[in-house]
């Protein structure tokens, strides 16, 4: 699970913020909540804004640190990280990420520094038995180790460069159980969704619900849950050989050849209403096709007990279908604890007894220097439990929304 995240000079963000899942004082629905190490943690959280707050560089911030502790073994000598700083600051200034969270339940730290795209400080620490112990620190290239470490990173410092992270060297070059553990966070239990860039989510709903009968008869009854009209889908799967019209043309002769050798696999889904069945791919809106894209991996995520951050949730959505689908996930009994943080304009779901004044959260741009704030509808004084909380971030009580008073017919009387 993700307790906390904080991050500085990215993108938008140009002083630190921080976002954190830690319960506060709020009683509210408090079996939403999960304990772990003496620490109340919540479910799910949301984050609103206007458009170019900052919501999507926030998401966009804790991707960066999962893809660039994944990949930047790979990265070459005299190759720069590629990250995005704040436009006022640049490069020069010190880029800083620090993220906690609870794997196998063991709670982890981790955060580093960059400055002109390169690694300037890093450091990873646990908590057996709730006491913070060290795994290592880094300053520059120098690795100083915890004692419980010391001589197990040997390898790994031989293939530490300034462009990468030693904790995706060490996953790599070492054997350690608890650098094994806090990679596998990153690789397998942090998921990122960000809309149009994640084609392969339908791919692997379609390859589930055709091998796996228990999962297609979850989809179905979720989709019945969220009053689809679907009954059921079927899945066919077979192989067969490319045609050399269906290739890009500007492929080189050679590699067209060993294409047009192999066998692909075609896949065609059919959806069924009551009386009539659909194409999916072809013929079913963009919202019914994003809902089967989505409900394997969310299963998944469910069952297995991941954190889903997802940005723009309600993006080819019905409201009701958004709230359906964070219904689904606060409310879904499963052995393991999972989490749902995501970004939205759907305020509908601020009225409808979902979350807690901890869950909601505002980005909010600082206009002379163009910078994000982020905070929690808990930070801000005098709101009440049993407040309307849609009708107040419309209204403009906790900021974070563009002026709505704007005298638009004299605007245009100006033109």
């Amino acid at each position: 699970m993700l307790l906390e995240f904080s991050c500085s000079n990215h993108k938008s963000i140009r002083d630190e913020v921080l976002f954190s899942t830690l319960a506060g004082s709020d009683s509210t629905f408090e079996d939403r909540t999960y304990e772990v190490a003496g620490i109340k943690v919540l479910k799910a959280a949301v984050i609103y804004g206007a458009n170019g707050s900052g919501k999507s560089n926030f998401i966009d911030a804790i991707s960066f640190v999962k893809n660039l502790v994944i990949m930047s073994i790979t990265h070459q000598p005299g190759q720069g990280i590629r990250q995005l700083p704040h436009k006022l600051d640049g490069f020069n200034r010190v880029s800083s990420y620090r993220i906690q969270f609870v794997t196998k339940g063991i709670r982890y730290v981790f955060g580093f520094s960059l400055q002109n795209m390169l690694v300037t400080e890093e450091y990873l620490y646990y908590f057996p038995k709730n006491k913070q112990t060290r795994i290592f620190e880094r300053s520059g290239e120098n690795i100083t180790p915890g004692s419980k470490f010391r001589g197990k990173f040997s390898t790994s410092m031989d293939v530490l460069k300034p462009n990468r992270l030693f904790l995706s060297c060490a996953a790599n070059f070492s054997s350690v159980q608890e650098i094994a553990d806090a990679y596998a966070f990153f690789n397998n239990e942090l998921v990122i969704y960000v809309p149009g860039h994640q084609d392969n989510w339908m791919n692997y709903s379609l390859y589930q619900m055709n091998n796996n009968p228990k999962v297609k008869a979850a989809v179905i009854a979720f989709l019945s849950e969220l009053g689809t009209g679907i009954k059921g889908i079927q899945v066919s799967i077979d192989q067969k050989k490319l045609e050399s019209s269906e290739l890009p043309p500007f492929l080189s002769d050679e590699f067209k050849a060993i294409l047009l050798q192999n066998n692909v696999d075609a896949i065609t889904a059919k959806v069924q209403y009551e009386t009539f069945e659909t194409d999916l791919i072809q013929e079913e809106s963009t919202g019914i096709k994003k809902l089967f894209a989505l409900l394997c991996p969310l299963i998944d995520i469910i069952v297995n007990g991941k954190v889903l951050v997802c940005d723009e949730l309600e993006s080819s959505l019905h409201e009701s279908l958004v709230y359906g689908l964070v219904r689904l996930f606060i409310y879904t009994d499963a052995a393991k604890f999972a989490q749902l943080i995501f970004t939205t304009h759907e305020t509908g779901l601020l009225n409808l007894d979902l979350f807690r004044r901890d869950q909601i959260w505002f980005t909010e741009l600082k206009k002379r220097e163009r910078s994000t704030d982020l905070y929690s509808l808990a930070e801000i004084k005098n709101v009440r439990k049993e407040e309307n909380f849609g009708k107040g971030y419309i209204a403009g009580k906790y900021g974070a929304i563009p002026m709505l008073n704007l005298d638009f017919a004299n605007i245009v009387s100006q033109m």
